[in-house]
């Protein structure tokens, strides 16, 4: 009976173990409006997060939609309490309005979370008199 109890202990302490809170990715923001950009000129943000979580968290990938935007991310453990980032960069090629998902790839529960950049390209010359 002793050893069934002690069993049951163990299996207990081991799943509230496995369902300890991990490393936790908290942005400050998940979406990112430029508004109206000129057409042909790059535009970037930086998306900060934090580790609210209690083991390091790293990001082992960050996917785009398509080629006119480029991820750039932290690549070292970030630690619990620490703050990391990823920067995107969208090419403001074609005019239109933009809505460009970007998807950080980490160790966390979820697996990933989905980040946008959204606006709308303007041809130059209607940029040129808005700003007058």
């Amino acid at each position: 009976m002793k050893v069934f109890f002690s069993a049951l202990v163990l299996m207990i302490g081991l799943t509230t173990v496995s369902f300890a809170q991990k490393g936790v990715l908290k942005f400050k923001e998940e979406t990112h409006k430029f508004g109206k950009v000129p057409q042909g000129t790059p535009v970037t943000h930086e998306f900060t997060f934090t580790n609210t979580g209690t083991d390091p968290v790293v990001l082992s990938n960050v996917t785009v939609s398509c080629g006119c935007t480029t991820p750039v991310w932290s690549k070292d453990p970030v630690l619990p309490g620490k703050t990391g980032s990823v920067k995107a960069t969208f090419n403001a090629a074609a005019a239109g309005p933009f809505n460009k998902p970007v998807t950080v790839f980490s160790n966390t529960e979820g697996g990933s979370i989905t980040l946008y950049l959204n606006g709308e390209v303007v041809p130059k010359t209607a940029a040129a008199k808005s700003s007058k």
